[in-house]
């Protein structure tokens, strides 16, 4: 005879002839499940999180409710009816749901809520949450060079360590943001990594630069830093290099003229040289 594993006094075929009675019986028969209203939750650092767990037993009036946490190793959060380790002090439970008060991002991970039945028919259930800590832009570090020459490449680069979930980047020259886009630009910016590249700067890339960092929480950004760019002295480049040709052909007219007529011996090198 078959049996209804969820109402084990009846059978299907009495389920089937019978239609109140059995629900009658069988209505507070229902094996333990564990959900959760909310599997991932979001919070804003120092705030409060709240990990929701509901259950339902088949007779089990008082079940056995555990929290842990699941990282590279597992750590009890709720055991034997009281919070312990970090947890201690600054959580509540009210039936299986656990709130959490000023959470950091410590906190942050996979937690699993697991209720045990012994007098069940299915003894155990269990449910994960995930919290997401989330964390504003802290000042970001940024990279300016104080100077350039005109034609050289440039890059100019902005970075924040801390923000969850990762910023995006704005540049700003002069307290007004470059366009990400736009047509026939010099430069080009990578928003989510912060970097702004001059391939040939000019001398109109002169100014004040600063960047913003921010995601959905917060927004932070770095002191200005003036970048001057100033064209290349083509006429001291070439003054520089005829004078130090005239000095090497100098020191080899000093050095021939000196082993020619015996005043050093073979082994005399030009100090320029060396």
């Amino acid at each position: 005879m078959f049996r209804n594993p969820y109402c084990p006094a009846l059978s299907y075929w009495e389920s089937a002839n019978t239609i109140l009675e059995p629900l009658e019986r069988c209505a507070a028969v229902v094996p333990v499940t564990v959900t959760s209203r909310s599997p991932q939750v979001q919070v804003e650092e120092f705030s409060d999180a709240e990990l929701s767990c509901e259950f339902r037993t088949e007779k089990d009036n008082n079940p056995r409710i555990e929290w842990k946490k699941i990282d590279k190793d597992v750590s009890f959060v709720y055991y034997g009816s009281r919070f312990v380790g970090p947890f201690q002090g600054r959580a509540e439970i009210e039936g299986a749901t656990v709130r959490l008060r000023r959470v950091t991002q410590a906190d942050a991970g996979k937690f699993r809520c697991e209720v045990s039945a012994p007098q069940d028919s299915v003894t155990l259930g269990e449910t994960n949450v995930t919290l997401t800590v989330l964390v504003p832009p802290q000042m970001p570090s940024c990279d300016v060079p104080s100077s350039a020459l005109t034609g050289s490449q440039v890059e100019l680069r902005c970075r924040d360590q801390h923000s969850i979930p990762p910023a995006v980047y704005t540049w700003y020259k002069d307290n007004r943001a470059l366009p990400i886009r736009q047509p026939n630009a010099t430069y080009t910016i990578d928003e989510f990594s912060g970097v702004l590249t001059f391939q040939t700067v000019s001398r109109a890339d002169t100014g004040q630069y600063y960047c913003e960092a921010r995601n959905r929480v917060g927004s932070s950004q770095c002191p200005g830093t003036h970048m001057q760019i100033d064209d290349l002295n083509v006429a001291a480049v070439i003054s520089g290099v005829v004078i130090l040709a005239l000095l090497v052909l100098l020191c080899a007219f000093g050095v021939f003229y000196a082993h020619r007529h015996g005043y050093f011996s073979r082994e005399f090198s030009c100090s320029v040289f060396e």
